[in-house]
């Protein structure tokens, strides 16, 4: 979990905050903190994060909802909703954007952990079912994946975290992380849910 890039979009600076600290305990990168729509947006192109976090009230023109809609359609990566909103107006309208987790506000380091981990590992499933063979996959890049490439790969798509992949390869952490920087760069792609993505593609 440690490598996740994770972009926060929530107009209260102080609740923005008290959410990086959050991350930061958890041992998560935080890939920016937007306060409204244009600054989420923004970040989504620059930052690349790997999964977003979206207060569903934030002010401005567009509602978390409207961010979450694009995200779905043109950044395709996870999105959980953080809201002090739970009654079901607010739910069924956030519903129909298919979010990954709904996680509701006061929450803790567990909630937000637990949300987190699921969020991306349902991500990751989703095309694991249907992941291609090493032979496909070296057709799409101009450099060879090795073995131990695709096996991090098929463990990315499959939600497996570095330690997780490490412990299943009986290799070490800091390995693993050698052979997931070799393999974005093959891939043309900067982070695990672009990668995923990649394989999406095919």
């Amino acid at each position: 979990m440690s490598s996740i890039r994770v972009l926060i979009v929530e107009d209260d600076p102080i609740i923005a905050l008290d959410i990086q600290d959050l991350l930061n305990n958890l041992q998560l990168k935080v890939a920016g903190i937007a306060y409204d729509s244009i600054m989420a947006f923004d970040m989504l192109t620059t930052r690349r994060p790997d999964i977003a976090l979206l207060d569903i009230t934030i002010k401005g023109n567009l509602s978390g909802v409207d961010i979450a809609k694009v995200i779905r359609e043109k950044y395709h990566i996870p999105f959980i909703f953080l809201t002090s909103h739970a009654d079901k107006l607010t739910l069924d309208h956030a519903k129909k954007t298919l979010p990954y987790g709904y996680v509701l506000k006061p929450f803790n380091e567990n909630d937000l952990l637990s949300a987190i981990e699921m969020a991306m590992y349902r991500y990751a499933t989703e095309v694991s079912s249907v992941f291609p063979e090493i032979e496909r996959l070296n057709q799409k890049v101009s450099i060879s994946l090795t073995k131990k490439e695709y096996t991090c790969l098929q463990h990315l798509c499959e939600g497996l975290t570095n330690k997780e992949m490490a412990d299943k390869q009986f290799i070490s952490v800091n390995t693993v992380k050698t052979h997931l920087k070799n393999l974005f760069q093959k891939l043309q792609v900067p982070n695990r849910t672009s990668a995923i993505n990649f394989v999406r593609s095919l």
